[in-house]
């Protein structure tokens, strides 16, 4: 009996104790496999400094090559109907929803990926949070390094383009690619080798740093790149469910907080650059034909690319997102985050 009591206040003085810290498991889905650029080097690397800086509290489960299922244009959905918790992924594979992203998938805007990066998400603060992203919570947003053309025929002038069919990311860049004479051709990265395969597309648009994971230096023999501003870039979209996110500790919140944003962004976007040089190295060394542009051929682009840009301006405006002011301020940011 005495035993008893004793075993029933020790079990009342535990229950009268703190409650022990929370324990937090989030679950990180994405399309490409975990060892390629961007899970390896950016997502990874979130996730290793969340768990670190809780204490170990905040667990991220990571699941590349949609391993919980669905396609790569479900993960915004997965994201907001708590599928999953966290997801990275272009909003260019979901048409039209996030309408103010595509600014920056504009041809020859891009300096460099970490500039543009900065731009992306101070101009998301002043207009995409509350409209294109209200649904989720935004941990970073940003480019990639210049978009190359990858094909198996030579590419040098706009015309070698015609009667092309060349995959493209988003549907800014399939405007583009149409623009100048191509077929374009929609698809999520994954596929593009199987595509390639079978013949349903004679190249894609990619910046060099997927190409290794993709063996797209093996499945084509030419690349055409690009100097100065990049011929386009995709935007990309990293981001955690709303309700996940607030109902966080504010202790855990702020770990999330302090590891995402404009810094992360920018740390993204450098980083994804960086990757090129190596890829581009691979089609080097199995003596693939590389053409960089002059500046003169260039020009050449740029110039034929105006009426995309003009198209896109006009839409966005008649759809009363004001393209106009989007692409100045774009321009601005992306001038001053050059500067620095």
């Amino acid at each position: 009996m005495r035993h008893a009591r004793r075993l029933l206040a020790a079990i009342a003085a535990l229950a009268a104790l703190p409650a022990t810290a929370q324990e937090v498991t989030l679950r990180m889905h994405h399309f490409l496999p975990a060892q390629s650029t961007v899970p390896a080097q950016i997502l990874d690397v979130w996730a290793d400094n969340v768990e670190r800086d809780s204490g170990g509290r905040i667990e991220v489960q990571r699941y590349p090559a949609m391993q919980l299922g669905g396609t790569p244009p479900e993960l915004v959905d997965q994201v907001v109907d708590g599928v999953a918790d966290v997801i990275w992924t272009l909003p260019g594979y979901t048409p039209g929803r996030f309408p103010r992203t595509e600014v920056f998938e504009l041809p020859f805007l891009s300096p460099d990926a970490e500039a543009t990066s900065r731009a992306y998400w101070q101009l998301a603060e002043e207009r995409m949070m509350d409209t294109d992203f209200a649904d989720f919570q935004v941990l970073g947003l940003w480019v990639h390094g210049p978009g190359v053309i990858h094909s198996d025929r030579r590419i040098v002038d706009v015309a070698d383009l015609r009667g092309a069919q060349l995959r493209a990311p988003t549907r800014t860049v399939t405007t583009l690619l149409t623009t100048l004479g191509a077929s374009a051709v929609g698809m999520p990265v994954p596929a593009i080798p199987e595509s390639l395969s079978r013949g349903v597309i004679d190249g894609a648009v990619i910046p060099w740093e997927v190409t290794p994971s993709l063996r797209m230096s093996e499945l084509v023999d030419n690349h055409t790149e690009f100097p100065g501003n990049a011929f386009y870039t995709a935007t990309f979209l990293f981001a955690m469910n709303r309700e996940v996110y607030e109902g966080l500790p504010d202790d855990l919140r702020a770990v999330i907080d302090a590891n995402s944003g404009l810094e992360f962004s920018a740390f993204a976007g450098r980083t994804q650059q960086a990757a090129d040089a190596a890829a581009r190295q691979i089609a080097v060394d199995r003596g693939n034909e590389i053409v960089t542009l002059t500046d003169d051929q260039a020009a050449g682009w740029e110039a034929a690319s105006g009426p995309s840009i003009d198209a896109w301006v006009a839409e966005a405006d008649a759809a009363g997102i004001d393209g106009t002011g989007l692409l100045a301020e774009a321009r601005r940011l992306i001038d001053g985050a050059a500067a620095q």
